[in-house]
C-alpha cells in the first residue's frame, strides 16, 4: 500500500494570524532542549494569546533550561507535556522555532496528526503542517512579532510590556546578541522598538551570555581536553560521550556552550559537537560555521536542519566515534564540492 503524501500550505501572515485569531485554546510546541529563541517566541505568544482573551499553554520535549526560566511566565512552573492542565484542551495546535518533525521528539507522536501551523524562520528543515516560514528572519521571535503585531491590532490593544521583553530575548539569542551574520537592519530596527518600550536590554543580555555555572566552565574545560581538529585545522569537533557527562554529572544544559569551544578556535571555518544524551547510540549534532559554508545542508541530509551557519541534527552510529567521522566525512567532502 503506497502511503499518501501529504501536502502542507505556505501561509500568508494574515492567514497565519487568522487561524490563531479564531481559536479559542492554543497549544504551543517548541523544540527539544529550547534555547532562547524557542522559549521567548513560545511564551511571547503566550502572553500574547492570554492578552486578547485565550489560553494557550507551552510546551517542548524537555525542560527549558535553568538559565532561560526567566522567559517563562510566572503561571506555568514546567514546559513539559505533563504540565498541561487538566481543563486545557486545545482548538489549535502551533510550534514557534521547529524546524523538523526530530525537534519535536516526542511530541512529535503525540501531535504529528494535530499540528495546524508552523512558525519559523528556518531556511532548511522538513515540513510537518501549514506553515509561515520567512527564512530570511533573524529569528522566529522576530517573524512572531509581525503576528503579535496584527493580533493586538485587532484586539485594539497595546503589546505588554512581558512580549517586548520576550520578543527581544528571542531576537538576541539567536542573533547572538547582534554579532551573527543573520543580524539585518531589521533586527536592529525591532530591537531599538523594543528598547523604546522599556525593555531593560542589559538585563536580559547578561542573564543569556554574561553568566556561566562552575559545571559548565568544567564541561568546556573538558571539551577542549577532546577537541579534535580536521582538514589542516579548518574542522574542530569535540565529541562528549554519555560516560564523560556522568562523570562530571553534568546536564544538556551544561554541554550548551561546547560549540562555542570549538569555533572560536582561530583558522578553524567548520565546528561540530558531538553529544551523546543517553547511553543509546544516538547522538545529538551541533554544527556551526565561520565563513561561506552551508552547515544546514549537512544537518537536513540527516532529518535536521537550521541556517546556513548554525544547525543541527540527530544521527545513529554504532559509536561516538563513529559519528565524529560521519561528520568529517561529510564537511570534508562539502569543502572539496564547494571548491569546485
Amino acid at each position: 500500500m503506497i502511503e499518501e503524501k501529504i501536502e502542507f500550505r505556505a501561509l500568508s501572515i494574515d492567514e497565519a494570524a487568522d487561524r490563531l485569531w479564531r481559536a479559542d485554546r492554543v497549544l504551543i510546541l517548541f523544540h527539544v532542549n529550547p534555547d532562547g529563541d524557542a522559549t521567548g517566541s513560545a511564551f511571547a505568544l503566550r502572553h500574547t494569546l492570554e492578552a486578547i482573551g485565550k489560553r494557550a499553554w507551552c510546551i517542548s520535549p524537555t525542560e527549558v533550561p535553568e538559565r532561560l526560566l526567566f522567559a517563562m511566565t510566572d503561571t506555568q512552573g514546567s514546559s513539559l507535556c505533563e504540565s498541561i492542565p487538566s481543563d486545557f484542551v486545545p482548538d489549535l495546535i502551533v510550534s514557534v522555532d521547529t524546524a523538523s518533525p526530530s525537534q519535536l521528539g516526542a511530541l512529535y507522536e503525540v501531535y504529528k496528526d494535530k499540528i495546524d501551523l508552523m512558525v519559523d524562520h528556518h531556511a532548511k528543515g522538513i515540513v510537518y503542517a501549514d506553515n509561515y516560514i520567512v527564512p530570511g528572519a533573524s529569528s522566529c521571535g522576530e517573524v512572531l512579532c509581525d503576528i503579535v503585531d496584527i493580533l493586538l491590532d485587532r484586539a485594539g490593544a497595546d503589546m505588554p510590556h512581558r512580549v517586548c521583553e520576550l520578543i527581544y530575548t528571542a531576537l538576541s539569542a539567536d542573533t547572538g546578541c547582534f554579532r551573527y551574520n543573520n543580524t539585518s537592519p531589521s533586527s536592529h530596527t525591532l530591537a531599538a522598538r523594543l528598547l523604546s518600550c522599556g525593555v531593560d536590554t542589559a538585563d536580559i543580555n547578561h542573564k543569556l551570555f554574561g553568566i556561566k555555572t562552575l559545571k559548565q566552565m568544567q564541561v568546556e574545560h573538558a571539551g577542549f581536553e577532546r577537541m579534535n581538529f580536521y582538514a589542516g585545522g579548518r574542522i574542530a569537533m569535540i565529541a562528549f560521550p554519555y560516560d564523560l557527562k556522568n562523570q562530571y554529572g553534568a546536564t544538556d544544559e551544561n554541554l550548551e556552550t561546547l560549540i562555542d569551544v570549538a569555533r572560536c578556535v582561530k583558522g578553524v571555518e567548520v565546528a561540530a559537537v558531538i553529544k551523546q544524551p543517553t547511553e543509546e547510540n544516538k547522538f545529538r549534532i551541533s554544527m556551526r560555521s565561520s565563513c561561506n559554508f552551508d552547515v544546514s545542508e549537512i544537518c537536513a541530509h540527516y532529518g535536521g536542519g537550521g541556517h546556513e551557519r548554525a544547525a543541527g541534527c540527530t544521527v545513529s552510529a554504532d559509536s561516538i566515534l563513529a559519528a565524529e567521522m560521519a561528520m568529517v566525512v561529510a564537511v570534508e567532502h562539502k569543502m572539496q564540492d564547494d571548491k569546485k
